[in-house]
């Protein structure tokens, strides 16, 4: 794929050794795992799951990957995520269509992209 041309980003865990790996793969990116963070049942486990893709987003950063966030995201633990340093993209398809079914795709996205403007 880099022969090609294509960027090539990663889905991994919020862990040093797989961005390491994925840095020494090419990829110019890597999009870190939310799925723990999003199934914390707990605010003091939410806290620590997101304190850890803090520290890996900012690892992943400073290893020269652009940085994205998916996996679990919604519209009511989103905020936290986009307010990471760095966050360039967040992949959050399946909430946007839950919700779009009772409000439509417009307002769906537009209540998805203020939360995200409003915690940067």
């Amino acid at each position: 794929m880099h022969t090609a041309g294509i960027i090539v980003s990663l889905f991994i865990d919020p862990s040093e050794k797989q961005i390491e790996a994925t840095k020494r793969l090419g990829c110019a990116a890597v999009e870190l795992h939310t799925g723990r963070y999003a199934d914390a049942t707990s605010p003091a486990a939410q806290a620590e799951e997101l304190e850890q893709l803090h520290r890996a987003g900012q690892f992943a950063l400073q290893t020269g990957l652009v940085l994205h966030f998916g996996h679990g995201l919604t519209y009511r633990n989103v905020q936290p995520v986009a307010a990471i340093p760095g966050a360039g993209e967040l992949n959050i398809g399946h909430s946007i269509v839950a919700r779009a079914v009772m409000v439509g795709f417009t307002q769906a996205v537009r209540e998805m992209r203020e939360l995200i403007v409003t915690a940067k």
